[in-house]
């Protein structure tokens, strides 16, 4: 069973920076996605597991997924932040398996 942890999320103001983390026991494709209150849940970015990435038109120029499969770890490095990128960040392999996901707030 995949198992997935999420960190690295956080409070920071508008144009601020923050890197995601998401831990997992297994390589393979991964899908970042969020979920700002009273929304669905959406993709923002995928990530293969050989590094190839996509990016959701409101994310791309400003997020970058990469992969450390030494370590199991898949990131989401996000720059220029913007208040509405706020909401719950997950990390899923598949849209069905998932972890506690990790909260961004863009704020001044």
């Amino acid at each position: 069973q995949v198992q997935l942890v999420e960190s690295g999320g956080g409070l920071v103001q508008p144009g601020g920076s923050l890197r995601l983390s998401c831990k997992t026991n297994r390589i393979s494709f991964m899908g970042w996605y969020r979920q700002a209150p009273g929304k669905q849940r959406e993709l923002v970015a995928t990530i293969s597991s050989g590094g190839q990435t996509t990016y959701e038109d409101a994310v791309k120029d400003r997020f970058v997924a990469a992969r450390d499969n030494t370590k199991n770890i898949v990131y989401l490095q996000m720059n220029n932040l913007k208040p509405e990128d706020t909401a719950v960040y997950y990390c899923s392999p598949d849209r069905a398996t998932w972890g506690q996901g990790t909260q961004v707030t863009v704020s001044s």
